[in-house]
């Protein structure tokens, strides 16, 4: 049963009425900013686990399929948090219904169907919005504000290095290359080049070197990258590094060195998410209300991630190198 449309007052645009498909891991920083932030209301959440559903907000309506959520809610946009490969499908399901949709990265797990669901998103007048929550984090932000006023930057580094097993929890998913689209550089990758678009624009992946493991699981990598004013970027990602590492480093032309830890002063095990997930939020519904530009930055990172498996793949001579894992 379809439910009843609810009628908008002409010249007065209601709060954006949100749906959330997946009830993983990520899930519960979104729950907290939407309780947390009068930007949107959550009116209903999709997953096939039951006990998930049942620990949803007991205010909510609750779907296990999610086609059943886009006929029957009467909803604005969703957020999709469910396993990687199914980005795609659900995203697509959604625009086509003329929903608004925030997903989390990657877009897809392959570029060719990114820009399908960007085609989807102009055909039907939809947002297409990719979480990239670590813009967000406070530490990123004071760096650029730092640097604004500087020299131009000479070189970046980003790390993104964690053990992924503790990262994952629950989700095993994580750890099948069909299911994640790869491993550290499909699924931590996109974060990473977000950060190095977000300060130096539109680069290019210019070398790659990947390390697997024995079931063929990439956990480790380092990617080089230029910008069009010369400005090179190094991406180091490592899912077999005991503890956790995030952090971005600037060189400025003039030898000055500023660096951003994206884990300072959150001692909580993914601390930082909380606000970032708050910033994410209120990006994706100001894109809604027109007061942002819906830009496809999901399929810039998507792009660069394959580039980077391209040059894997050009470059791996021999057999490849095995990594252990936990």
């Amino acid at each position: 049963m379809t439910a009843p449309r609810i009628p908008r007052i002409p010249g007065v645009p209601r709060t954006p009425r949100i749906g959330l498909i997946g009830l993983g891991v990520i899930s519960r920083f979104y729950l907290a900013a939407l309780e947390r932030e009068s930007c949107a209301r959550l009116v209903a959440v999709c997953d096939l686990d039951g006990k998930r559903l049942a620990a949803a907000p007991a205010h909510v309506r609750r779907y296990r399929d999610h086609r059943e959520l886009l006929r029957a809610a009467d909803l604005d946009a969703v957020v999709v948090n469910v396993p990687n490969d199914l980005h795609y499908p659900v995203c697509g399901d959604a625009l086509a219904a003329g929903r608004a949709v925030c997903v989390e990265k990657p877009l897809a797990t392959r570029p060719e169907d990114g820009h399908h669901l960007v085609r989807l998103s102009r055909q039907h007048g939809a947002v297409l919005f990719t979480s990239f929550h670590r813009r967000y984090n406070s530490e990123v932000r004071a760096l650029r504000r730092r640097i604004a006023s500087g020299a131009p930057i000479a070189s970046l580094t980003v790390r993104y290095e964690e053990t992924i097993e503790e990262h994952a929890g629950q989700d095993r998913w994580y750890l099948d290359p069909e299911r994640c689209g790869g491993g550290c550089v499909a699924d931590n990758g996109p974060n990473a080049f977000d950060l190095v678009r977000l300060f130096l624009g539109e680069v290019r992946v210019t070398e790659a070197t990947v390390r697997r493991d024995a079931r063929g699981v990439d956990r480790q990598a380092r990617v080089l990258l230029r910008a069009p004013s010369g400005a090179e970027a190094r991406v180091v990602l490592d899912w077999s590094r005991p503890g956790e590492r995030k952090t971005v480093e600037v060189r400025l032309a003039d030898g000055t060195v500023d660096r951003a830890d994206m884990l300072a002063g959150h001692q909580e095990f993914k601390g930082s998410l909380w606000h970032e997930y708050v910033g994410v939020l209120r990006d994706f519904t100001d894109v809604l209300s027109g007061r942002r530009a819906n830009d496809p930055d999901g399929l810039a990172a998507l792009e660069l991630v394959a580039a980077a498996y391209a040059y894997e793949r050009a470059g791996r001579p021999g057999p490849r190198q095995e990594v252990p894992h936990p």
